[in-house]
């Protein structure tokens, strides 16, 4: 089996976006920020479909993993803005996505739906139900574990 080829024009647009570089400094999971936390999402996503011979859109995969916390603010701090920050913050990270890129269908409703049980959202794609457990599944190992695991990432996608 060959590993798909991400569109690196894709990721690269993303990942050097000025908004996209703010997640650096907001926090996420224990020492992970939202930036660490997304890439590491994205990563884990990306090889767990090439893993499985997933028949899904490898670049909305990646686009709508890197996008589905892009909420561009510190949830940690009180705010009326951030309050029920678990059931809110994927409309505020699709707006924000809609805003700064151009976002297709299956990108949207990865963006949605990916707090699902949580909010009212349902994945309806391949690529929604992927992300929707590998976020919760990176979310607990990154509060579980001290160290980073955004080294494979960075390798895959130079950065």
């Amino acid at each position: 089996m060959s590993v798909y080829e991400v569109n690196t024009e894709i990721y690269n647009k993303i990942v050097s976006n000025e908004n996209f570089k703010k997640q650096k400094k907001y926090m996420q999971h224990g020492e992970y920020s939202v930036y660490d936390h997304v890439i590491n999402v994205t990563n884990t996503c990306y090889h767990l479909a090439n893993k499985l011979n997933m028949n899904i859109d490898y670049d909305s995969l990646v686009k709508g993993a890197l996008l589905h916390d892009y909420f561009l603010y510190d949830w940690h701090e009180k705010s009326k803005y951030h309050r029920l920050h678990g059931i809110r913050h994927p409309k505020f990270a699709l707006k924000n996505a809609i805003r700064d890129y151009n976002i297709n269908e299956i990108e949207k409703n990865m963006i949605l739906s990916h707090m699902f049980p949580l909010g009212t959202c349902i994945p309806k794609y391949k690529e929604s139900i992927l992300l929707c457990c590998v976020d919760k599944y990176c979310a607990v190992v990154e509060t579980l574990r001290g160290n980073k695991v955004i080294k494979k990432a960075k390798l895959i996608f130079n950065i």
